[in-house]
């Protein structure tokens, strides 16, 4: 039976801080599913489809990782796909309080799945998704923080935003 782990978020954008922990649970087991949720309450830069391009362009040369849509419950999601193990990365001390208790929450829902933290390398701890657009948006160089695709996506969206 094949271990089958699901790595869900935002990835608005995915950076490289996300492939490092794409990379690493992709040698831990069989399969990982990078699970990119609609998060429409968080008022994404990026619409559901492009960040799902993004991501399967950032991951296209892992051959035992794949990208889809969550909507919903992740545990209903994470039965669905046949997995049992949830990823979480964690930059620092204080993502882990709440992540912590999304484990325990996840736990009480469904005592079979379980939650792994994996530890960003420490030349990703700094990167998050909402300070690689404020820099793109301001003209700064993100190449260091994103895939080259990314790097191009964010540039014509906030191109385009600046023409208007």
């Amino acid at each position: 039976m094949s271990k089958v782990a699901v790595y869900p978020g935002g990835f608005d954008p995915i950076t490289n801080g996300h492939l490092d922990i794409v990379r690493r649970a992709s040698q831990m087991f069989d399969r990982v599913v990078v699970a990119v949720a609609t998060s429409a309450d968080k008022h994404p830069l990026f619409d559901i489809d492009e960040r799902i391009d993004m991501a399967q362009k950032a991951v296209a040369g892992l051959r035992n990782v794949r990208v889809d849509r969550i909507d919903g419950l992740l545990v209903n999601y994470v039965r669905r796909k046949g997995a049992t193990v949830i990823v979480r990365g964690l930059r620092a001390v204080s993502d882990f309080e709440f992540e912590f208790q999304l484990a325990l929450m996840n736990r009480k829902l469904d005592s079979r799945i379980e939650t792994i933290f994996l530890m960003t390398k420490d030349e990703y701890t700094f990167i998050s998704s909402r300070l690689v657009k404020e820099i793109s948006q301001l003209g700064g160089d993100v190449s260091g923080f994103v895939p080259r695709g990314v790097k191009h996506t964010l540039a014509r969206k906030f191109g385009a935003a600046r023409l208007r």
